[in-house]
């Protein structure tokens, strides 16, 4: 009989970020702030990089793919938190909560497969310049870009295949402000047990691949910078991987420590910082990072300012 009416149950509640009203507004405004410049930042790198054909390079193609990414993960998961700070009710059917965690889980796994095909490409022209017209050309790159978003594509498929699989019956309330696959795993009456190994073994094996990918690319970058005898080209090379090394380093952090350590370690509260890093404050400092640490964008940006004043 309980299994039965868990099968009828659609919708859930969201807690989101906090239970004190007071904090509402404040928070309100700084996310919804940080929510319209994350959007105009990346959508402007993108308008930046389809304009200036200087720009048509697999490194600026990666980066605008990635900036794509980042406002698609930011657009997934900030609207809905930020209705939420205001609203009487703060349910969400079960249907939308499946297909935002449904887009999440794309963008999110796009993006790793994006910073790894960034390390490998930066590798190439770092380590094998005068070769790099020729390996990492704009048909190859293209190539990546599809395989990393149809990687996403087929790991969203098989969380979101798995977890139609559950009921949920003892409680309706999802302590997070979207709908991720942990918090809705501890609050199923099914055994989620199978879930968690599949978490375990694809989120895994996905972040510890390109993770991997990441730090062998940037070794070999790495010892290649420090035979280098011109310190134009060492200041040159650090400034391009120092950037994009950063963004890595904040990413995989906040990733590794929702989805790879031990469920029994991870309070609630912690989940939330973790997730607030990678799907709102990341996608927010990556233009940043990456416009701030690049000459040729900064050079791309003036000339676009000259044109239009």
């Amino acid at each position: 009989m309980e299994k039965e009416n868990a099968t009828l149950l659609t919708e859930l509640i969201l807690t989101g970020l906090t239970y004190e009203p007071q904090w509402h507004i404040p928070l309100f405004l700084v996310f919804l702030v940080i929510y319209l410049l994350t959007i105009v930042g990346n959508l402007g790198l993108i308008a930046l990089i389809w304009n200036d054909p200087q720009l048509h390079i697999p490194m600026y193609l990666f980066l605008g793919s990635l900036a794509f990414v980042d406002a698609w993960v930011s657009s997934t998961v900030t609207p809905k938190m930020l209705v939420n700070f205001f609203a009487k009710s703060k349910m969400i059917s079960l249907s939308e909560c499946m297909i935002q965690f449904f887009s999440f889980a794309i963008s999110a796994t796009t993006e790793c497969f994006l910073l790894a095909t960034m390390a490998y490409d930066r590798y190439v022209a770092i380590c094998k310049p005068l070769t790099y017209p020729v390996i990492m050309s704009n048909t190859l790159c293209i190539r990546l870009i599809l395989l990393s978003f149809l990687g996403g594509l087929l790991h969203a498929i098989i969380h979101s295949s798995f977890l139609f699989r559950l009921t949920f019956c003892d409680s309706i309330i999802v302590h997070h402000f979207y709908c991720d696959i942990i918090p809705l795993l501890k609050i199923t009456c099914t055994d989620p047990s199978i879930n968690y190994l599949i978490v375990f073994i694809f989120a895994g094996s996905i972040q510890m691949f390109t993770i991997l990918i990441v730090l062998v690319s940037y070794t070999l970058v790495l010892f290649t910078i420090l035979r280098k005898k011109s310190l134009q080209g060492i200041k040159k090379a650090f400034s391009t991987c120092g950037a994009h090394l950063l963004s890595v380093s904040l990413y995989y952090s906040a990733l590794v420590f929702m989805y790879v350590r031990p469920v029994a370690a991870q309070s609630e509260d912690q989940d939330m910082i973790d997730s607030l890093f990678y799907t709102i404050i990341i996608p927010f400092l990556n233009p940043i990072i990456y416009s701030l640490r690049n000459q040729k964008v900064i050079d791309s940006l003036r000339k676009t300012l000259k044109r239009n004043s």
